[in-house]
């Protein structure tokens, strides 16, 4: 009953997110029309992108989670999480708008809109979930559990008597340890026999069980999940491996036997599938937009030294591939043949070969590299399937032939344009850290993450501090 209560609130907030959508949408074009062209012409082209909004927005909600578990999320989560439907939702609508030739719906109107929307289901949301935690902290809308603990899981019993505000309360505790017992035992009921559980979930109000054993019993986890099927009781498993199994696992079947799978990267596909198309699109916008800029740039490299515009070196990519990177040229032409004489000069630890100020770079090379802006071609590369706009940096051959065992592992990715490493202090870091900066990109991967991270690096190239 409880799990269908949370269900229909869930939708409640997504039809709720969906009303102040299309109030902030209906905003945005009474603005444009009354107010800046001061007539109502072609209002049937809005409506037609109002009712668009419906169901678009309703499945990216859903698709993105915003509404799942809210309680428990940090409000700047639930920022980019709403970030994420405003961005992909208003991209959605403006293919819509090329595709039908909507002309007469003005560009600015809807960038008002996403705005305006942002703003709305953000604070929206704030209120609600500051409202829900009240009510959790006046004893509202509880779960009743019974905790299944051993030494190990003192930690977990303190965050749930600690944090009201998640709704828990507990039942009883069922331990044989004798911390949790000489601990608890004044304030909860203590249950050394587990058989006694059954007679509890029969003859108590209890919603929930929460398995919070360090090690798992796989004939007690068993026979607990058929013992709460019985009665109609949500049974919880807490482990620091479902961190892990979490995001690298999915299950597979061999004929009828089912097989765990771990994966070394993300195994959400769908996620993936939206990263591989955006940052696609992404890249053919950012080549279009910034062709003049590019034009400039070749020029100002072409009249300052003598050889190419672009700089093309052979990379390696995804799973040991070698690829041919394009950037622009910031050295002087015979650069790799001063390199030898300037190899005791390196100022980074690894098999990595820096300078921060190094006499090969030119003038221009040098503005470029402080901007990031010789990166700029790279974007061709993401549009031709060698990297992607977000990942680990590509090593050159010689760099990864001295990678230790684990920092190969770096290669499981397509790599990309920017990083953790890049708007991270990357001229102070050690190569030991910016091998574990990538890894931990491989390891906690989300569309969010990458949303994070191209923010941070449109900051770094206006700040100036690429190197």
């Amino acid at each position: 009953m409880l799990k269908d209560n949370e269900r229909f609130y869930n939708n409640a907030l997504a039809l709720l997110d969906i009303l102040l959508s299309l109030i902030a949408f209906f905003f945005a074009y009474s603005l444009r029309v009354f107010i800046v062209v001061k007539h109502a012409a072609y209002s049937h082209q809005y409506l037609l992108l109002g009712v668009l909004i419906i169901p678009t927005w309703f499945v990216l909600l859903k698709v993105i989670s915003v509404q799942s578990s809210h309680k428990f999320k940090a409000y700047s989560v639930v920022f980019l999480e709403y970030c994420l439907v405003v961005i992909i939702g208003v991209s959605i609508l403006f293919i819509f708008i090329f595709t039908f030739k909507l002309d007469f719906i003005s560009r600015i109107a809807i960038f008002i809109f996403g705005l305006t929307d942002l703003l709305l289901l953000f604070i929206s949301k704030i209120v609600l979930i500051s409202y829900a935690k009240r009510s959790f902290i006046r004893g509202k809308n509880i779960k009743q559990v019974v905790l299944i603990a051993d030494d190990t899981s003192i930690q977990f019993i303190e965050k749930i008597i600690s944090r009201k505000y998640l709704g828990f309360i507990i039942h009883a505790i069922v331990s044989e340890s004798e911390e949790i017992i000489n601990r608890y035992s004044s304030d909860y009921e203590i249950i050394i026999n587990e058989k006694e559980l059954d007679k509890i979930m029969t003859e108590h109000v209890i919603d929930e069980i929460i398995y919070c054993k360090s090690e798992i019993n796989n004939q007690q986890i068993k026979n607990l999940i058929y013992s709460c099927a019985e009665v109609g009781v949500t049974l919880q498993l807490h482990s620091e491996l479902f961190n892990i199994i979490a995001s690298k696992s999915h299950l597979n079947y061999l004929d009828e036997l089912p097989l765990m799978t771990f994966d070394v990267t993300s195994s959400d596909y769908f996620a993936l599938s939206i990263k591989l198309v955006f940052e696609y699109l992404f890249s053919i916008l950012a080549v279009l937009v910034f062709f003049p800029f590019s034009l400039i740039i070749a020029f100002l490299i072409k009249i300052e030294s003598k050889g190419p515009v672009l700089y093309k070196q052979k990379r390696v990519g995804l799973h040991g591939r070698l690829f041919t990177m394009y950037k622009f040229r910031t050295m002087i032409q015979n650069s790799e043949v001063l390199k030898k004489e300037l190899e005791n000069k390196n100022e980074v630890d690894g098999p990595v070969f820096k300078i921060k100020n190094d006499p090969r770079v030119t003038k221009i090379g040098a503005i470029l590299r402080k901007t990031s802006l010789d990166e700029f071609p790279q974007f061709i590369n993401v549009i031709l399937g060698h990297m992607a706009v977000v990942g680990p940096r590509p090593p050159i051959p010689e760099e990864v032939v001295l990678y230790e065992r684990t920092q190969l592992r770096r290669l499981s990715v397509k790599p990309g344009i920017t990083c953790i490493w890049q708007v991270s202090g990357r001229n102070n870091i050690s190569f030991d850290e910016w091998m574990k900066l990538d890894l931990q990109y491989i390891d906690n991967w989300s569309i969010r993450l990458d949303v994070i991270l191209i923010f941070k690096t449109i900051n770094t190239i206006f700040r100036g501090t690429g190197y």
